[in-house]
């Protein structure tokens, strides 16, 4: 029988119509379009192993930590600056700046995985709550109407923020066949973080955003090998402050591990993310600013017994590759989740 025979007839039409309308999002998605200076509301990489398996349930809470040094040359540099110069036409081709940027976060995460079943799946429900500092410098700044003079250059500057970012709720159903496991999610942005047109950082993101994807996940408790991928799309509001509205977001977060031993997990990430729509808005001034990026780096976990309780932690690190007009580096993600001890049907470790 197909892993997907025990779910209901219609919601079974639901999930594959999702995973076919993302799968051609993602294949018309090569020539890609940008997010406002670069920045994206999905932050690639954000699943890891055992996406989609079954969940504790009870309650639960992540801490994750997110650390990201990023540079990026003049297309970035000068987009970023441009809500803050006041600029309103097009600006010279000759302009010449390179942008830096470190990001250090703190993403708590409660989350309640009810017992009942929701069209015989699992469902979750959840708040990441980000808090954190974000540093941004730039070798030239771009001076506008807002400087008194033509769009020009002047002076390094360096800014620096530190606060809370924007909440965003989540939910998920899942679905645990043997080895198969499915799931379908959905998030989103709410605009209340620090955040300013007038800054070059900001911790928000200053719009709201709806995100929604399907995940699938193998994993073999008997010989450990674990491989997990989901497929997602971002759909971003306009910002009030800029009239800058973000073209559709497609990503792909994957995973592959093996459990060595019931606790410690060895295995790579990666991810894909691209945009398969034009930015739009009268202060989308660049144009169809296209952007990609991909990433790949080792991962490492461990299974910690607590009693009634269990600890997992995760430790993973991306490299870019292949990006165009987006910053690139690295990113490090530090997980601890405690949870419930998982139920015999449910031996997987908490994850994000």
């Amino acid at each position: 029988m197909s892993p997907l025979g025990g779910i209901h007839q219609p919601l079974r039409r639901v999930v594959a119509s999702l995973i076919a309308v993302l799968v051609v999002l993602t294949a018309g998605a090569i020539d890609a379009d940008a997010d406002e200076a670069g920045i994206s509301f999905w932050v690639p990489g954000t699943y890891g192993a055992l996406a989609a398996a079954p969940l504790p349930q009870g309650f639960s809470l992540a801490e994750v930590y997110y650390h990201s040094p990023v540079k990026a040359g003049a297309d970035v540099a000068t987009a970023i600056q441009i809500p803050r110069a006041g600029i309103l036409t097009k600006l010279p081709a000759t302009l010449d700046f390179h942008l830096g940027v470190q990001t250090d976060l703190m993403l708590s995460i409660p989350t309640y995985v009810f017992a009942t079943p929701v069209f015989g799946g699992q469902l979750s429900v959840g708040l990441l709550i980000p808090y954190g500092r974000n540093k941004v410098a730039v070798d030239q700044t771009l001076i506008g109407p807002k400087g008194g003079s033509p769009p020009g250059a002047g002076g390094p500057l360096i800014d620096s923020v530190s606060g809370l970012g924007d909440l965003e709720p989540q939910t998920s159903l899942r679905w645990n066949f043997g080895v198969h496991n499915f799931m379908v999610y959905l998030t989103g942005d709410i605009p209340v973080g620090l955040y300013s047109p007038v800054q070059l950082a900001n911790i928000g993101y200053g719009h709201g955003a709806i995100d929604g994807g399907s995940g699938y996940t193998y994993f073999n408790e008997k010989t450990g090998n674990e491989f997990s991928a989901v497929l997602g799309l971002t759909y971003n509001f306009i910002n009030p402050s800029t009239q800058y509205q973000n073209g559709v977001d497609v990503h792909f977060d994957w995973s592959a591990s093996k459990f060595v031993t019931k606790q410690i997990e060895l295995g790579a990430a990666g991810y894909f993310y691209n945009q398969a729509s034009c930015d739009t808005g009268a202060g989308a001034l660049l144009g169809c600013f296209e952007t990609r990026v991909l990433g790949v780096g080792p991962q490492l976990g461990y299974v910690i017994p607590l009693g009634d309780l269990q600890g997992y932690v995760n430790v993973k690190a991306y490299r870019d590759f292949d990006w165009a007009h987006r910053a690139e580096g690295w990113s490090g993600w530090l997980t601890f989740v405690i949870s419930n001890s998982p139920t015999d049907a449910q031996h997987t470790p908490p994850h994000r």
